[in-house]
């Protein structure tokens, strides 16, 4: 009589090590089942299936021990077998029986790259009455619920700190303190460089706030959830985003407002609003969180109500561009520009923010979309977004605003402004017709900016309108827009034209001379778990 040990560890790394079967000789009675019941995909194959998959789930240990019919006159001395990865079956047929006797799971979340590991809990022995045969060992594989051993406790990670206004960022190792009431704790996997991240960082015409783990686009794996907390699990793959839904408040109920009363975007705050305090710290000393994100950091604790649930189907390392700039834009302009079939638009700032706007133009149907920028460089790559046209201010001689408006006849019928220069937001609003035209300011000013412009521009019924995050609501929005990239109902099917760049955690500061250097639209953030 033989027990069969499988065992296999899960990472997010992407690299694969083949699972191993070891049989080892006992003697006891035991039921016997045909091996021919357990489905060729077996769950261990499940597991190194996902194990490839950079976006799986966190470190996974499992074994698997189960009794095994060896009516072969063998000798007692071990057998080893193991799992080919290019065959859905282990090479075990001539084992005729095997019984089902227990589930031995362990796991620890996260021994990655920086040495951020944590202490693994003891085993956890799964009855063999709750559930019933591979059937038994998938579910208990696939619930990191009730075999977290992290839950409750503090995480010491890796982090990219920022110490001070534009100066690079360190890695540092951080303790992430568990999640309190109506909040979660998040395992990053994949984020970017947004220019809200870099403006804040530089701190130009901003409260400086130092020490702060920046970064607000992401994607990632819940891995705790605090008290009062019920529409997430551990497993779940999320968004952290940097504004909220309280679901609750008069803005969360209303079908024209995305400015939850509760959570709205706050750039000053840097600590939870539960007790006012940090959930990351450096040998005592906390560190401020930013805008309630703070995903430059390996694990995160995020307010429940600035949290989308998302398909765990979708790529992390593509979508999580969803979760800031990409929705941004393309909100902006379909759901708040709404431009109709054959209007004319004018994009100011062709980043990823005005590109995704420029898409949102497209597909709403605009025959004219004129780009507006100060590099010329990106008029090549605003055509695969739809820009039809391009000025830039410095070609011309008078305000652009008239070179718009000489161009179309009397101005654009809409106009959407993704670079927070407040001379392009006085632009972008004088620069639509009247009557008719709309406005839309997306881009974040500096904190001391004044919008000036003749009380006479509104009276000829121009309308002017600004928005946060596209006016989608985090949790109920994204996840909708997710599956529709998913089911590419959407141009941003071409989501991965927006990724320009993708580098290591350990390599964080190339995505800021990127952006810096305008080499690129969005820099992908892999995490080294």
């Amino acid at each position: 009589m033989y027990s069969i040990s499988v065992s296999s560890e899960l990472t997010t790394t992407g690299s694969f090590c083949k699972p191993s079967i070891s049989l080892h000789r006992f003697s006891f009675p035991f039921l016997r089942y045909p091996f021919a019941n357990i489905p060729k995909r077996s769950p261990v194959t499940a597991i190194y299936a996902r194990k490839r998959d950079p976006r799986s789930q966190p470190v996974l240990k499992t074994s698997i021990v189960e009794d095994v019919s060896m009516d072969d006159g063998e000798d007692d001395e071990e057998e080893q077998l193991l799992f080919d990865d290019s065959k859905d079956d282990a090479s075990i047929e001539e084992h005729d029986y095997v019984k089902d006797e227990y589930v031995e799971a362990e796991t620890e979340v996260g021994d990655g790259a920086g040495g951020g590991g944590i202490e693994s809990s003891p085993s956890t022995i799964l009855s063999p009455h709750s559930l019933h045969g591979t059937e038994r060992i998938t579910e208990a594989i696939n619930k990191p619920s009730s075999t977290m051993s992290t839950t409750g406790q503090v995480i010491r990670c890796k982090a990219a700190v920022a110490w001070e206004a534009g100066k690079p960022l360190v890695i540092e190792e951080v303790e992430v303190a568990p999640p309190q009431r109506n909040e979660v704790r998040v395992k990053i996997l994949y984020t970017s460089l947004c220019h809200t991240d870099v403006y804040f960082w530089e701190a130009k015409g901003q409260n400086p706030r130092f020490p702060r783990i920046l970064g607000h686009e992401a994607g990632g794996i819940v891995e705790s959830v605090g008290e009062g907390v019920t529409d997430l699990q551990p497993g779940d793959h999320v968004f952290p985003i940097f504004t909220g839904e309280c679901k609750e408040c008069p803005h969360c109920k209303s079908e024209e407002s995305n400015m939850c009363d509760l959570l709205r975007i706050n750039t000053d705050r840097g600590s939870m609003i539960n007790d006012g305090k940090s959930r990351f710290s450096i040998n005592g000393q906390p560190i401020h969180h930013f805008l309630g994100t703070s995903t430059f950091s390996e694990y995160t604790v995020v307010h429940v109500g600035q949290v989308a649930k998302i398909n765990p189907a979708a790529p992390l390392d593509k979508v999580c561009v969803l979760s800031c700039g990409i929705s941004t834009g393309f909100g902006a302009t379909v759901n708040v520009a709404k431009p109709k079939k054959g209007h004319s638009v004018a994009i100011f700032g062709l980043g990823a923010v005005g590109l995704a706007a420029a898409e949102g133009a497209r597909f709403s149907g605009a025959s004219r979309i004129i780009g507006v920028d100060l590099n010329a460089g990106r008029f090549e790559e605003a055509k695969k977004f739809g820009v039809t046209e391009f000025v830039n201010p410095k070609d011309h001689d008078k305000p652009v605003q008239q070179v718009i408006a000489d161009m179309t006849n009397g101005g654009v019928d809409r106009s959407v402004e993704c670079t927070g220069s407040i001379q392009a937001m006085i632009s972008a609003f004088e620069c639509v017709h009247d009557g008719w035209g709309v406005a839309v300011l997306v881009g974040v000013p500096s904190r001391d900016d004044s919008f000036k412009t003749s009380p006479v521009n509104f009276l000829n019924e121009r309308t002017l309108k600004g928005t946060f995050f596209g006016n989608y609501k985090p949790r109920t929005d994204i996840p909708k827009v997710v599956e529709q990239y998913m089911n590419k109902e959407l141009e941003l099917g071409k989501l991965e034209m927006f990724i320009t760049h993708s580098v290591p955690f350990s390599e964080i500061n190339k995505a800021f001379e990127y952006m810096l250097s305008g080499q690129g639209l969005r820099c992908i953030i892999r995490m080294e778990h």
